[in-house]
């Protein structure tokens, strides 16, 4: 075996060597934008101040004015998808322009405006029914007349910035307003103000910061002391969950018109070219602003020149509307924009690597198939696991291909303030080596939960074993499922080919090889995973001109080694949460989870099963480093370099799958995406032998087969397959289905159950007069504390664990007094 892990080892220093003189993707590839054909709305129509918004996938356009503000209307124009216009008049109940408009799932929503003479409050709401616009006007009106204003959609709440108070004279408004769809009746709020100064026909965009959606003002006009218009430059961004203003510089370009956000964090700004300039000839410009990295990019030109411009968001595309100078009539234009994905494939070379890689772990099953003679070589290896390997295996089941992705992705979308809670397993290792090693190795058990009858009775061990096995094959749907988005979106590999390789692989080594190939195999895996990683820092750090000191120097400047806030406050993510939550965290995972202390019982003895633990523990704080040293210098690499950032890839997470597929060497990109699939099936494959394990042992040899042997053996790997079948099976579901609030749901409440485990175990260990009674108690009632704490939000989500834990302690063992001793 120690032949087959340094050949592996050779082969992966080869390739990092050979890769280095071939190049992936070409840099300069970056997405580009493609524009379709000019439409012209023949009759002369209004084009300033439009309400817009979009209706069953027309675009709506009512109400404006003319170029010279003779004309005020009421009509509206709608544009069909095959960019065929239709006339609809008399839709609004008064002349109106210069409104703010947001489209909702019902219809439009128009806010306030202006005639030639005054500003209206008046609030209202456009609808299609059966081919005809229509208007509701059940809506609380503004505190005050208001146009020009910015208005966006965020959360089911609808915000309002600024705008003009009265036409004459002219008084500009600094306000801000929010207004709760779920309960309109009570109107309007005003919120607090922002740092900038008073402003109209600005922008409001809704993207996410990295952590959370927020609301960007950008940009839009004020007026000096004269009496004049200023283009203003500067920018600002509001998060509703502090209800906090944060300043964005500026340096925004002068007479952005209209925004859209693309992609997971950017936001496209559409200029139109002020008067105030010297070019001869006037362009509108396309710009590209990050919200992570804060970077703006001057993206292309924007084909004809227009005079006034609106963006809408139709599908997967953005549609210009606006008038065109050059055509001297005051007509309506309108021009689409489709981003062009990067062209996407893996090339020969890598897909080689990558069919090499499962060559390998397929060649480990069969190796170790040979070996399997009875259960106890099948769940416990026997005892044959070194304790380095059994220790790189716990390492390995810890890390998911999610991880993989997401500690990057967090690092890089915002500080260190994680870091802590990756590596609480230092701080609770002792308490694993000295108090749950020592009990389950004298007990001589295979499952955790046989112990759970041994201390209580029967039903508390199969209603935690069917528990850990439903929790399982849920989390092995989610780690087949989500790195398969990822990798997808990045390299074009279908989702349902990127599940089925994972699944299959994992099943049939797993199957066939049982611990021993699971552990072996891990062994493997963590090899490549730090050895890629590694690779990654060192390679995007000398990819920027500075090096590893500017990688640095860039991280410090904007805060990106922050630990977070040190303030002891249990809502919020802070310092000591994090190292709370750590600490109940890794103690209920590593102390009960299956998956974990299986490991624990394939070593020789207990002194190799705690040497296997210290080996995880000290292995994880250096990979934590690693991982979340990746995230910190992809943010170096793309603040330097922000236009090779993807304005179309919905998903953040998918930030260093990006990186690998568009700048590594090829070669790399396979061994990278390899490190992926092996973060992936590091935990299936532990995973499904572990819920192998509990049905075999909990239920089927407990209550339907008393013996040992073939048969039992047999079982098992079916067991393995059945399992890993279901869980592909479920993977597959969640690819045909909107599975996010599914998964949520679904993850809340066996979180909720799950999270009481480990204080159901410390209450067995711990006290002498814990009974059956009161841990049944205890289990119930810590659920009910749970779903509390979730419904009310009393902590962060992170202490969840820690709320089960230690109210299914507390009340189990005063529940226990009630009982009588035994």
């Amino acid at each position: 075996m120690t032949r087959i892990v340094n050949n592996c080892v050779a082969l992966v220093c080869l390739c990092l060597f050979w890769g280095q003189s071939l190049r992936a993707a070409d840099a300069s590839h970056s997405e580009q934008i493609k524009w379709g054909n000019e439409s012209v709305f023949n009759e002369e129509h209004n084009t300033l101040g439009l309400f817009s918004g979009v209706l069953g996938g027309q675009i709506v356009l009512a109400g404006g004015t003319s170029d010279d503000y003779s004309r005020w209307g009421r009509n509206a124009v709608c544009l069909s998808e095959n960019a065929g216009f239709a006339l609809y008049e008399d839709v609004l109940s008064k002349p109106l322009a210069y409104g703010a408009s947001i489209t909702l799932s019902d219809g439009i929503l128009c806010i306030g405006g202006r005639d030639s003479s005054q500003c209206y409050e008046d609030v209202f709401l456009v609808t299609m029914q059966q081919g005809k616009l229509n208007v509701s006007e059940d809506w609380p009106p503004l505190p005050f007349p208001l146009s020009n204003a910015a208005g966006a959609l965020l959360d089911n709440k609808v915000y309002l910035f600024g705008g003009r108070k009265s036409v004459s004279p002219s008084r500009l408004s600094d306000s801000f307003f929010v207004l709760d769809l779920s309960n309109k009746s009570r109107g309007w709020k005003e919120l607090p103000g922002y740092p900038g100064c008073v402003r109209e026909d600005a922008i409001l965009v809704v993207q996410n910061n990295g952590v959370s959606p927020c609301l960007y003002l950008l940009g839009g006009q004020t007026e000096t002391e004269e009496g004049l218009s200023s283009c203003l430059t500067d920018g600002y961004v509001y998060n509703p969950q502090l209800g906090k203003w944060s300043s964005l510089g500026s340096d925004f370009p002068k007479g952005i018109c209209a925004a859209v956000a693309s992609g997971a964090n950017h936001i496209l700004l559409f200029q139109k070219e002020p008067e105030d300039t010297q070019h001869l000839k006037k362009e509108n410009a396309l710009w590209k602003y990050h919200t992570i990295t804060q970077t703006l990019v001057k993206s292309e030109c924007i084909p004809g020149t227009y005079d006034t411009m609106q963006v809408l968001q139709r599908n997967r595309s953005f549609v210009i509307l606006g008038s065109n100078a050059s055509s001297g009539t005051n007509r309506l234009y309108s021009l689409q924009g489709d981003i062009v994905p990067l062209e996407k494939g893996l090339g020969l070379v890598n897909i080689l690597v990558i069919i090499g890689y499962f060559a390998v772990l397929a060649g480990i099953g069969i190796y170790f198939s040979r070996r399997q003679k009875s259960t106890n070589d099948y769940f416990k290896g026997g005892g044959r696991i070194p304790w380095w390997a059994a220790g790189l295996s716990l390492f390995g089941t810890a890390l998911s291909a999610i991880t993989f992705m997401a500690i990057p992705s967090k690092a890089y979308a915002t500080n260190w303030s994680y870091v802590l809670f990756n590596t609480g397993i230092v701080f609770v290792a002792p308490v694993i080596v000295y108090v749950f090693i020592p009990f389950f190795r004298r007990l001589n058990i295979t499952t955790a939960y046989e112990y759970l009858e041994i201390r209580f009775n029967v039903f508390i061990r199969v209603i935690c074993s069917l528990a850990f096995i439903i929790f399982q094959v849920g989390r092995m749907g989610v780690v087949l499922f989500l790195p398969s988005i990822a990798l997808n979106v990045v390299t074009g590999l279908d989702i349902f080919l990127c599940i089925g390789i994972m699944g299959v692989c994992s099943i049939l080594y797993t199957m066939i090889g049982g611990i021993e190939a699971v552990v072996w195999t891990d062994a493997i895996q963590v090899i490549v995973l730090l050895g890629g990683a590694i690779f990654a820092v060192i390679y995007i750090s000398c990819s920027l001109p500075g090096g590893l000191g500017e990688t640095i120097d860039i991280a410090v400047a904007n805060g990106k080694f922050d630990l977070g806030a040190t303030n002891f406050d249990l809502k919020d993510a802070t310092m000591w949460t994090v190292i709370i939550a750590a600490c109940f965290t890794h103690l209920t995972t590593y102390g009960t989870d299956q998956s974990m202390v299986q490991r624990y019982l394939t070593t020789s003895s207990m002194k190799e099963a705690r040497k296997s633990v210290w080996t995880n523990a000290i292995l994880t704080v250096p990979a934590t480093l690693i991982f979340f040293f990746i995230g910190t210098a992809l943010y170096a690499y793309y603040k330097v370099y922000p236009e090779n950032l993807s304005i179309s890839i919905p998903n953040g997470d998918a930030i260093f799958p990006w990186y690998i597929f568009t700048q590594l060497p090829v070669g790399i990109v396979g061994l990278l995406i390899s490190g992926i699939f092996a973060a992936a099936m590091s935990t299936l494959s532990g995973s499904m032998n572990s819920a192998a394990t509990a049905y075999i042992v909990d239920i089927y040899s407990r209550f339907f087969h008393k013996g040992e042997g073939g048969n039992e053996l047999h079982a098992a790997r079916m067991a393995t397959c059945v399992i890993g079948i279901i869980s592909l099976s479920f993977a597959f579901l969640m690819a045909t289905w909107n599975i996010a609030s599914l998964w949520d749901e679904f993850n809340k409440i066996l979180g909720l159950i799950l999270g009481s485990m480990g204080g159901l175990f410390m209450l067995g260990m711990l006290t002498k007069r814990a009974n059956s009674g009161g841990a049944i108690i205890g289990i119930v009632a810590s659920i009910i504390v749970q779903l509390f704490v979730a419904r009310f939000q009393t902590f962060h989500l992170l202490l969840y664990t820690a709320s089960g834990f230690i109210s299914c302690f507390v009340i189990g063992y005063l529940a226990s007094l009630f009982f009588k001793k035994k």
